[in-house]
């Protein structure tokens, strides 16, 4: 399973699975293992408002950070840490 994601591994495990409420989700996901460990999942509830921005400067900051899969720029995206020293 080399190059596979935890997203990769989640999706196989619960492939076919019918995710229909917010409990049965949660569930599935806690029921899988990657490399051996079980994941902690936590349901959020939270709203998030429409339309908030980030300033340009601190989204290049973040955007430095990011390493887009050229096939699918939207949606596969390698987040490398932030420096810790």
């Amino acid at each position: 399973m080399a190059g596979q994601s935890c997203w990769g591994i989640l999706e196989k495990h619960w492939n076919g699975a019918k995710l229909t409420d917010a409990q049965t989700m949660p569930e599935w996901a806690k029921s899988m293992t990657w490399k051996g460990v079980h994941p902690v999942v936590e349901l959020s509830r939270t709203v998030y408002e429409k339309g908030v921005t980030v300033a340009r400067d601190a989204m290049q900051a973040v955007e430095s950070r990011l390493q887009r899969n050229p096939l699918l720029p939207k949606w596969d995206i390698l987040i490398r840490p932030a420096s810790t020293g």
